[in-house]
């Protein structure tokens, strides 16, 4: 068992406690949480010791899991780094790429395992066809949300399209080339509603939207590639895989969809799957997944180094917004 200690108990930070507890392979020996009253208020609902600082629940664990406000998430990540325990922290990595950068340098130093918390990557329906995603040359993703006050503190961008950023470049194995990007403010200081375009070196592009403003919620992402159409329903937990195959037009099936592209040229069939998908907890299974990583001194499945790229194409992204608001003042 590995001795497992969480910064934050927030709303998530009470759903990570929730998790940990029922993973038999952890420890959990407490959390800290900077309001006092919440901290008494968990520590009765879950059973566990609330810690006075997050240096005393540092020294007591092998592993932190931070849940904290990203504004803290560096001084609380590099301060268990150079204590040598493992980390796992949460989307995104850190607030800033400079952040980004300093913290990749003190976990290089550490020798220790760390993995981001981009959940997407274990959503059940993503999990069912990643295996097939093959060289993908367009996605198209919206993460759309109804309002809600908490979050709006920070721009969309940060808190919602990171994690279709972060499903894009799990898929496409090419560095960005060009980034275009627009967003307006609508009910809060930044950036509520944002589509920005990706283009790939590889020629593949990304089309997301990322909105807060929306009357109902929508997580979808769609996966274009040669002979085949995936979609992806975060939030439905459901994927369809669309297949277009080559076929012998005397001999396919007469009940099929098929394409016919003119003489001489082959005819297609269409053929649509519905692929099984597997319950899970996604927040339970990445940290049970970070568990397998440090015991098996195995890359975790979402790297810091994941995470920072995350955090950089973020940050261009919102520096385009930006830049095009300031053109319409």
């Amino acid at each position: 068992m590995l001795k497992i200690g969480v910064l934050g108990a927030g709303h998530l930070g009470k759903i990570h406690l929730k998790c940990i507890q029922q993973i038999p392979t952890y420890e959990l020996v407490g959390f800290y949480d900077a309001d006092p009253k919440n901290a008494k208020t968990v520590a009765k609902d879950f059973g566990i010791k609330s810690f006075d600082s997050i240096d005393d629940l540092i020294e007591a664990t092998e592993v932190v899991d931070i849940v904290t406000p990203t504004i803290s998430h560096f001084s609380c990540a590099s301060k268990s780094l150079q204590k040598s325990r493992h980390v796992f922290i949460e989307k995104p990595v850190v607030a800033t790429p400079e952040e980004a950068n300093a913290l990749i340098e003190i976990a290089m130093k550490s020798h220790v395992k760390v993995q981001v918390g981009h959940v997407e990557r274990f959503n059940p329906a993503f999990l069912a066809v990643q295996q097939l995603l093959n060289n993908p040359m367009f996605i198209e993703a919206h993460r759309l949300a109804q309002f809600n006050p908490r979050g709006t503190d920070v721009p969309v961008i940060l808190d919602l399209m990171v994690h279709d950023i972060d499903i894009v470049l799990s898929a496409i194995k090419s560095k960005v080339k060009n980034v275009f990007a627009s967003g307006v403010a609508i009910v809060s200081d930044t950036a509520d509603i944002t589509n920005a375009r990706i283009e790939f070196e590889n020629g593949a592009v990304a089309n997301l939207t990322a909105s807060r403003i929306s009357l109902k919620n929508m997580r979808k992402a769609r996966f274009f590639q040669k002979n085949a159409y995936i979609s992806v329903d975060f939030l439905e937990k459901q994927s369809e895989i669309v297949r277009i195959m080559d076929v012998d037009a005397d001999k396919a099936d007469p009940m099929a969809m098929l394409i016919e592209l003119g003489e001489g040229k082959v005819t297609k069939q269409i053929s649509f799957e519905k692929p099984k998908i597997e319950p899970v907890n996604a927040i339970k299974m990445e940290l049970e997944k970070f568990y397998e990583a440090i015991v098996n001194d195995q890359e975790p499945p979402v790297t810091i180094s994941d995470g920072v790229e995350v955090l950089k194409l973020a940050y261009r992204i919102l520096d385009e917004v930006n830049n095009n608001l300031n053109k319409l003042q």
